[in-house]
């Protein structure tokens, strides 16, 4: 089957400001972006606070008690349901809350459900710090799924929605960088508190400044143009728009634009569940909602982010050592976002995603063979500090790759490909399968370590080459198309025309 025209060149639409950047949206898009804090701020420390003895000594007892061991299988040291599920269940909550969010999201608007994440994630980072047993522990996990979930549906669609159309990637990236942001915060305050007796108290309990951060943050913004023509408030979606845009910038092209779009969603009236299933939306349905959330999961980056600490220290880096390895993986990750910031609307999405994806697949790759060669098959052999130190060299070129790529492109991709009406549904969707994903990685990741041991790795290589290849073929370029022309682009795919022409 020929696959020319992979590659989609769209004009701009004349007559929108394209590319115009004002003090304005450039604050909006900050406090908007900090959400990622919260996100972040929970990926890093989990997997700290799960090497920390006293921690694991009250909640956790069986794990200290297999480590202990004269002769322990280094891969299968920290494999507890219990101990993942502590993890996971934050990911089951918020998969729940991104598909409630969808229609909280359309009747209160994007930035008022910003402000319920965030109260609702002080509430379950209080409920951590002060856990007495497994149970309170949880039900703070929990609620932090809620905050997350409310978040992660609400904050990237108001990026999308805010952004000059040109520099949308870029803006776009700025959910990602707090995200790592978060991750690196986490990481220094769980070396700072692994040492003190009740320093994991310390560690979970300070997710309330990130919480408060973007809580107080997005009290001062107001809502998307979007948001306030879909509810009908035409006045404040003017004023959103001159503000963003600019008090010397004609807005009455896009404000049209919005609102023309806004009326042919509510005269259709239909379900936006069911509407999404339509053949014209295949397109949307399978990238946007499936394929780029869980393969976004499936290139075992979470599995690397939760469980840095903990997997340093199995290859064979002390409690120390290992703490200030997810630290220096988390500075890689914050300085490769900021090449995708630069080069995601100069590259294109495409060429990030296909770059990355051949880098990881080689990294990912050569973290097996290493631990293959040093750690034997029934993984008893101690990998010598050199080794170990070479598996972190290696997963910081993983984690960069990442980072410029499918880290901060599976928050911007979906969104902008979403046409109006469905655009928070599909979020909530794509939101949804992320969570699902990420529960199923981050609960298995530790036993598959176990019982794949360095296959493991060979595993989620075995996915990065299935995502590079779909991207290829299926993902067209999206760089500088403003969100109400996004269209044209399946109109010229030579895959997807078939479903929005037929």
């Amino acid at each position: 089957m020929p696959v020319e025209g992979v590659a989609v060149d769209v004009k701009p639409v004349t007559g929108i400001n394209n590319g115009k950047i004002t003090l304005s949206v450039v604050i909006t898009c900050i406090v908007a972006a900090s959400c990622g804090l919260i996100y972040g701020y929970d990926i890093g420390i989990s997997g700290g606070v799960t090497t920390m003895v006293p921690f694991l000594s009250k909640f956790f007892p069986s794990v200290l008690k297999k480590a202990s061991e004269t002769k322990p299988n280094i891969y299968c040291v920290f494999d507890s349901q219990l101990l993942t599920s502590f993890t996971s269940s934050l990911y089951i909550a918020g998969l729940a809350t991104s598909l409630v969010a969808s229609r909280l999201t359309k009747i209160l608007g994007r930035r008022n459900i910003m402000l319920l994440g965030g109260s609702t994630f002080l509430v379950g980072s209080a409920l951590n710090g002060g856990a007495v047993n497994v149970a309170m522990l949880i039900l703070g996990r929990i609620m932090l799924g809620f905050g997350v979930g409310f978040t992660n549906q609400s904050a990237p669609i108001y990026l999308s929605e805010v952004a000059p159309p040109k520099w949308r990637g870029a803006f776009s990236t700025g959910f990602q960088f707090f995200i790592g942001i978060g991750v690196l915060a986490a990481s220094c305050i769980n070396f700072a508190a692994a040492k003190h007796e009740h320093g994991w108290r310390f560690s979970l309990g300070l997710a309330v400044v990130p919480a408060a951060i973007m809580t107080l943050g997005a009290v001062f913004i107001s809502d998307s143009p979007s948001s306030l023509v879909e509810r009908n408030k035409l006045e404040q979606a003017k004023k959103a728009l001159i503000n963003i845009r600019g008090k010397d910038t004609d807005i009455e092209q896009e404000l049209a634009l919005l609102i023309k779009n806004s009326e042919i969603a509510k005269a259709v009236n239909e379900e936006p569940f069911v509407t999404i299933f339509q053949r014209q939306y295949r397109p949307q349905l399978v990238i946007g909602m499936i394929a780029i959330p869980f393969f976004h999961q499936m290139s075992g980056i979470n599995a690397v982010a939760f469980y840095a600490p903990v997997l340093f220290q199995s290859v064979g880096l002390g409690n120390d050592s290992a703490l200030i390895a997810a630290i220096i993986l988390g500075m890689v990750n914050i300085l490769s976002i900021l090449v995708s910031t630069y080069a995601v609307d100069r590259c294109g999405r495409r060429f990030l995603l296909m770059e990355a994806g051949i880098q990881m697949i080689i990294t990912e790759v050569a973290v097996a063979i290493v631990l293959a060669l040093t750690t034997g098959t029934d993984g008893t052999k101690r990998i010598s500090k050199g080794y170990a130190i070479l598996v972190l060299v290696l997963m910081c070129f993983y984690a960069a790759a990442f980072a410029w790529s499918w880290g901060p492109l599976n928050w911007l991709i979906p969104i902008e490909i979403f046409p109006m009406k469905i655009r928070p549904t599909g979020q909530s969707i794509g939101i949804a399968v992320n969570f699902a994903a990420t529960f199923l990685v981050s609960q298995t990741f530790l036993s598959m370590l176990c019982h794949f041991k360095y296959g493991t790795f060979l595993f989620y290589g075995g996915w990065i080459f299935i995502m590079t290849i779909f991207v290829v073929l299926f993902l067209p370029e999206t760089k500088g198309i403003p969100l109400e022309s996004m269209h044209t682009v399946w109109e010229k795919h030579w895959y997807w025309r078939r479903f929005v022409l037929g």
